[in-house]
């Protein structure tokens, strides 16, 4: 689905300049906000991450997937007609030992009481290393409404982000960053890191 660009909103960049047009300063005959349900698709969450300036690969599945320093946040679309959903899932990179698992489950039941999103949960690896994953759906098979679709989606990265910006203070795991001479590691936990 191809959605005429100006219906995403700006992200605080300059609003576009009025031209000849109608009253939302569109030139004439290029297209509306969708008025009608969507059906999303890669593409629509391509053209939003743009929108919203945010780095983004494909993944060796085709899935979407944008970094951050401290996570991965994908963007899935599984299911056929009806049953046709979409998932965001954030993978926090951060490693946690096997001890520290009831202090962290302690902390996301507290995160998943006291917020609608993302609800988080643990994965044990193996070799004892838990890590945290992030997860939201929306059921999209019978569409949607673009507002609400864009609206959401911007809502669950930033939850994403919201939630490592949480665990970190909550944790205290700042003092755990690598430092340099004596000086914290240039950049913020919620800032995105390359898609490379």
């Amino acid at each position: 689905m191809s959605v005429d660009p100006s219906a995403i909103p700006n992200f605080g960049g300059q609003p576009p300049k009025r031209q000849e047009g109608d009253k939302q300063g569109r030139p004439e005959g290029q297209p509306r906000r969708p008025t009608a349900p969507i059906l999303p698709n890669q593409d629509l969450v391509k053209q939003l991450l743009d929108r919203m300036k945010l780095k983004y690969a494909e993944d060796k599945q085709g899935d979407l997937v944008a970094p951050w320093k401290s996570f991965r946040t994908y963007f899935l679309f599984r299911g056929e007609k009806a049953q046709r959903l979409m998932s965001v899932r954030t993978f926090y990179d951060r490693p946690h030992g096997i001890d520290d698992k009831p202090m962290l489950l302690e902390s996301i039941d507290e995160w998943n009481r006291t917020t609608l999103w993302p609800k988080v949960y643990t994965h044990t690896n193996d070799d004892g290393t838990v890590r945290l994953i992030g997860e939201v759906q929306m059921l999209i098979g019978t569409g949607v409404g673009f507002d609400h679709f864009v609206a959401s989606v911007i809502s669950w990265v930033r939850g994403a982000v919201e939630f490592d910006k949480w665990l970190v203070q909550r944790l205290g795991l700042e003092k755990d960053a690598p430092e340099e001479d004596g000086a914290p590691e240039a950049g913020s936990e919620g800032e995105q890191g390359d898609a490379s």
